[in-house]
């Protein structure tokens, strides 16, 4: 198997975010061969402006788009805000979702992940997120679904997760899912394989 770059994109803007652990954690799980490339701007993203979407990009928003047109694949942890994903994530979504003509998430295989307090996780929130991708076009990963509950048992003040067998296994259960969603991604492409 060649090698693989993914984009991982966390929702939080915390920075001692369980989210970003999760990303953090799962790059440590990462297999030889396989970056992961955490994307740490999210905040510094303009507000989505249709205005400006066929003008010069906005740095931050070119930066972005890069990374996710190179990457062979896409992660993104949620956290989960008022039953949803947050207004930041939304709006990185937005961004490349966009133009219609050339999107940069269109066909791009994403994981989904997810961790938070609450004793449901992030499954609502990533209901929502799994919809969202859905209409951008963008293959997800289907199974294991990872929706950490009681994250603040399972990280310590830094946002690093301790000890926690059980989602580490899921985490790489969940990289292999995307490794091979994108090999048969890069196959359909190629015109050699059906997705």
């Amino acid at each position: 198997m060649p090698d693989l770059t993914f984009v991982a994109i966390s929702g939080s803007l915390r920075r001692r975010s369980h989210n970003t652990g999760l990303l953090r954690a799962l790059r440590e799980l990462a297999p030889a061969g396989v970056t992961i490339d955490i994307v740490d701007s999210l905040g510094s993203l303009p507000h989505f402006d249709q205005d400006l979407e066929h003008g010069p990009e906005p740095a931050h928003v070119a930066d972005l788009r890069r990374r996710v047109r190179c990457a062979d694949g896409v992660v993104i942890a949620t956290p989960e805000y008022n039953s949803s994903i947050p207004g930041a994530l939304m709006n990185a979504l937005d961004w490349l979702s966009r133009p219609a003509e050339d999107p940069g998430l269109r066909d791009k295989p994403v994981a989904v992940l997810g961790a938070s307090p609450s004793q449901f996780g992030t499954a609502r929130a990533q209901l929502v997120l799994r919809q969202i991708l859905h209409r951008i076009q963008a293959p997800v990963v289907a199974h294991p679904e990872v929706t950490v509950f009681r994250s603040h048992e399972r990280f310590d003040a830094e946002g690093t997760m301790t000890g926690d067998e059980i989602t580490r296994e899921l985490l790489r259960e969940l990289l292999a899912g995307l490794m091979d969603l994108a090999e048969r991604t890069a196959k359909a492409a190629e015109g050699t394989a059906p997705v």
